[in-house]
């Protein structure tokens, strides 16, 4: 885990050493987040200097772009070279697996089991569909998937790749799974509205008693005196 890490601070020209960490995130600290829309200056007590607008993917190709086209651009303190130059000279070849659907293994790290349907897989409410997937109907599957793009999923039998399969609907655009569940709750709660004000339209109408049954009449019943005379019943013959 130590030389993965090595290796990706080294990639985005991040030096190494606790000390060396620090000082990158100094630097984004001092010299990227000032110039952010919602900054909180130091001794604010949380109060933001202007409206913070940006959403988490603006905020990382923001971050992607201070880091590749600044950050190691910019001549080192230390060594007196551009971390990217550095990095070029080294001749380092890091180490790449067979295939690249095994990074998923490290990348996508957000996972969940399925089962294959005959329409493809369930998830997140959404239908995933793929020719391959069509020989697993019935088996339980495991799916990664990156929460910020959900338009495709990858698909693990047995841990092992088996593919990738595809929402038709969110392929075209790169939805994140909190903008998907953000536009659900929107339509439940406009759904939702309108059954209420269907709800209200009805109870407003007048009541149709055109077919209602009348009412049954109320017989009230005999007093004493209406009620004929009964007859004693006689016990003996001498009565």
């Amino acid at each position: 885990m130590d030389t993965k890490i090595q290796l990706i601070h080294s990639r985005v020209g991040i030096p190494q050493g606790r000390g060396k960490i620090e000082r990158f995130y100094g630097s984004v600290t001092s010299q990227l987040l000032p110039h952010l829309p919602g900054h909180i200056p130091h001794g604010n007590r949380g109060a933001p200097a202007t409206e913070p607008t940006l959403s988490l993917e603006q905020l990382d190709v923001i971050m992607e772009k201070f880091i590749v086209t600044e950050y190691n651009q910019r001549p080192h303190s230390e060594t007196g070279e551009a971390p990217s130059h550095r990095w070029g000279a080294s001749g380092f070849i890091p180490r790449a697996p067979a295939r690249p659907e095994e990074l998923d293994l490290l990348l996508l790290t957000a996972a969940a089991t399925r089962k294959v349907q005959r329409d493809g897989i369930q998830f997140a409410s959404t239908r995933y569909v793929s020719t391959v997937l069509a020989a697993y109907v019935g088996e339980e599957v495991t799916v990664r998937f990156n929460p910020r793009d959900i338009g495709e999923i990858r698909v693990y039998f047995n841990e092992e790749f088996l593919c990738r399969a595809i929402a038709p609907q969110l392929a075209a655009d790169s939805v994140s799974i909190q903008e998907l569940q953000a536009a659900r709750s929107q339509r439940r709660r406009e759904l939702k509205r309108q059954l209420q004000q269907r709800r209200s339209l009805a109870d407003a109408l007048p009541t149709d008693s055109r077919y209602t049954p009348p009412a049954p009449t109320q017989v009230e019943p005999p007093t004493i005196e209406e009620l004929p005379p009964r007859h004693r019943l006689r016990l003996y013959a001498n009565e």
